[in-house]
């Protein structure tokens, strides 16, 4: 029994060690992307929080990003890739930076605000979005910066702050 145990968390560290030569050394698949991406779906919003891509991993993030319906990326980090690879191919890119640990400022809110209901219309529990189209938003781990937005977002919809807070986490683990 402690052998099979044991061979178990070997096969996992070797998993785990593959999955990240794989997601530094640029080839990536959309199952272990899908490990990175978690969704956030309430009523008619619909998000994508996602770690940053490099110019190394971008193609990989643009195929999942593409087959997810995404439409819009916001990027509240500093630029680690050119935008316009994205913009290319259909996929605008929204740079509403502000620093890791504080509070989005007022303007940063108010555009990410106004391209939600750009996308989704009016925040509501009820609304399923006909379009399908999908928000991502990422920082640099998608822990901090990117689920602050989408708890927002879930609070003008109308969860309380700590309702938007326990659902983002339980879509996005460590988040906050």
């Amino acid at each position: 029994m402690a052998r099979n145990l044991l061979i178990l968390k070997w096969r996992g560290f070797l998993t785990a060690k593959r999955f990240l030569k794989d997601f530094h050394g640029i080839k990536m698949s959309s199952v272990q992307l899908a490990r990175i991406f978690s969704v956030v779906e309430y009523g008619n919003l619909r998000f994508l929080i996602l770690d940053c891509p490099t110019k190394d991993n971008l193609s990989s993030y643009l195929k999942e990003l593409q087959a997810r319906n995404v439409v819009d990326v916001v990027r509240v980090c500093q630029p680690t890739y050119d935008k316009n690879y994205f913009i290319q191919n259909g996929i605008q890119v929204h740079d509403y930076y502000f620093k890791d640990g504080g509070t989005p400022p007022d303007d940063t809110l108010d555009s990410f605000l106004k391209l939600c209901r750009e996308r989704f219309g009016t925040f509501t529990k009820d609304n399923v979005d006909p379009t399908g189209h999908i928000i991502a938003v990422h920082c640099v781990a998608g822990l901090g910066r990117a689920p602050v937005l989408v708890a927002i977002a879930l609070i003008e919809a109308g969860l309380t702050p700590l309702d938007a807070v326990d659902y983002v986490r339980r879509r996005r683990r460590g988040a906050f």
